[in-house]
């Protein structure tokens, strides 16, 4: 593999596990009501807001560029009103970031050219593209949850 593919493979994979990691520094030591408690008359709870990284992640790597079968129920992401326990839907998030880094680990050179299309995506693009909008839908969202996460630590 030559020099520039293995720095993007190594760039997105570090990057996807310091911002798991980011995640996990801020969720993990929240109570179950307060991951689903939303403080905010506006917005997700942090419970809502992993669902949809979790959905997002495993439709758009997973299912679009892994070949998982994943299929994705959007809405549901934001909507969920049984409220799983946290510590299984931390758990699916982490099977699926798993899941991207073994993808991202996986991709050849050539493979980060090769054309990538999806719902919702306003026009068909590269897997390179595909990943990096993963990455900052991803950090956007992390973002998110440290806001929330400061919030219900000091209520």
């Amino acid at each position: 593999m030559n020099e520039l593919a293995e720095t993007i493979r190594a760039a997105f994979a570090g990057e996807f596990r310091l911002k798991a990691r980011d995640l996990h520094k801020w969720a993990d030591p929240l109570s179950e009501e307060q991951f689903w408690r939303n403080p905010f008359s506006h917005g997700n709870s942090v419970g809502h807001l992993v669902l949809h990284l979790t959905g997002n992640l495993s439709y758009y790597i997973g299912a679009r560029i892994a070949g998982t079968g994943y299929t994705r129920d959007r809405d549901l992401e934001f909507t969920e009103s049984r409220r799983p326990s946290k510590a299984k839907i931390l758990r699916n998030f982490d099977d699926t970031m798993a899941m991207v880094i073994a993808t991202i680990e996986r991709q050849s050179e050539s493979d980060w050219s090769l054309a990538y299309s999806a719902e919702r995506e306003p026009e068909s693009k590269d897997r390179f593209t595909a990943f990096l909008r993963c990455a900052t839908h991803f950090y956007h969202h992390v973002g998110q949850i440290i806001y929330l996460s400061r919030e219900l630590a000091g209520s």
